[in-house]
C-alpha cells in the first residue's frame, strides 16, 4: 500500500511538472492545437456539445475547448471530475447517454484494460456519440524511436490488450496496445462490435517528427515558431501521405450504437 501511494504521489508530481513544461513550450502547444482542430474536424458544432475528456492531467484541451468536462484518476484541483475511467459506466456525476463526445490523447495505452473502458464508455454516450482517441502509431520510422528512445515500453508480444501490473496511473503503460487493437488484432477490435458501429470507424494519421521537434513534454528545443510552424505543415503532410513509413500518431473515431 505504501509503495502504491508513493507511485501515485510521484505520478501526481510528474503530471504537474509536465503540465508546466507543456504550457511553456509554444511549439508543443501549437502541435496540440492543430491536433485538436484536425481531431474534431467532423464535429463542426463541438463547442455546443457535451464533451468529456479522459486523462486531462497534462492535457491543454480546456484552453482550446472551454466547454470540455475534464477528468483524470489523479486528484488535481483544476479538474471537473476525478475518477477511474474503468468505472465510467457507474459514474454518478454524468447522466447515462448524455455525452456527445469522449476524447483522450495519449491515454489509452496507459489504461489497464482499454477494451473494458471503451465498452463502459458507451453507457454515457448518446446514440451515435463518438470516442476520439489519439495514440502512438508504429510506422517504420516511429517504431524504433518509441522502442529505443522513449521511456514507455512497446510490447508487441502481449496475448491480451491489458496491463498485467499497474504501478501508477502515469508510470505504467504499453504504447503498442492501441496500435495492436486497431491495426493488428481485428479479433480484439471485434469485441466492441456490439457497442460500436465498427463499419463507421475512422482512422487518420498525424505528423511524423513534428512532436519530437518540439522537445516533447520532457524538454524544450530552441526552435523559433517561424521555423517550426512551416515545418509542421510539411511534416504533417508527410505523415498523412505515407503513414506506414513516417506517421508517429493516429486518431481513431468510434461511433456508439447507443441503447438497443
Amino acid at each position: 500500500m505504501e509503495a502504491e501511494s508513493a507511485l501515485y504521489d510521484a505520478d501526481l508530481a510528474q503530471t504537474l511538472a509536465n503540465r508546466e513544461r507543456l504550457n511553456a513550450n509554444s511549439n508543443l502547444m501549437h502541435w496540440y492545437g492543430e491536433l485538436y482542430r484536425e481531431m474534431f474536424r467532423q464535429e463542426p458544432d463541438i463547442a455546443a456539445k457535451t464533451v468529456l475528456e479522459i486523462g486531462s492531467g497534462t492535457s491543454p484541451l480546456k484552453r482550446f475547448l472551454p466547454n470540455v468536462i475534464t477528468s483524470d484518476v489523479l486528484k488535481l484541483d483544476y479538474l471537473d471530475i476525478v475518477f477511474d475511467c474503468h468505472e465510467i459506466a457507474e459514474l454518478p456525476d454524468i447522466a447515462d447517454h448524455s455525452v456527445d463526445v469522449i476524447t483522450m490523447t495519449n491515454v489509452l495505452h496507459h489504461l489497464k484494460d482499454p477494451l473494458a473502458f471503451l465498452r463502459g464508455a458507451t453507457r454515457k454516450l448518446v446514440k451515435g456519440g463518438r470516442v476520439y482517441a489519439t495514440e502512438p502509431y508504429l510506422s517504420r520510422l516511429s517504431y524504433p524511436m518509441y522502442k529505443l528512445l522513449h521511456h514507455e515500453p512497446v510490447d508487441l508480444s502481449i496475448r491480451r490488450p491489458v496491463l498485467n501490473t499497474v504501478e501508477g496511473p502515469l508510470s505504467t503503460s504499453n504504447q503498442a496496445m492501441p496500435h495492436m487493437i486497431f491495426f493488428q488484432r481485428p479479433d480484439w477490435l471485434a469485441e466492441l462490435s456490439d457497442c460500436y458501429c465498427l463499419e463507421k470507424t475512422r482512422i487518420s494519421y498525424f505528423t511524423s517528427l513534428a512532436y519530437m521537434a518540439t522537445g516533447g513534454i520532457s524538454r524544450k528545443f530552441p526552435v523559433p515558431g517561424w521555423v517550426y510552424k512551416p515545418y509542421f505543415k510539411f511534416d504533417r503532410a508527410v505523415g498523412r501521405t505515407l503513414p506506414k513509413a513516417f506517421a508517429s500518431f493516429f486518431t481513431v473515431c468510434l461511433t456508439s450504437r447507443g441503447e438497443a
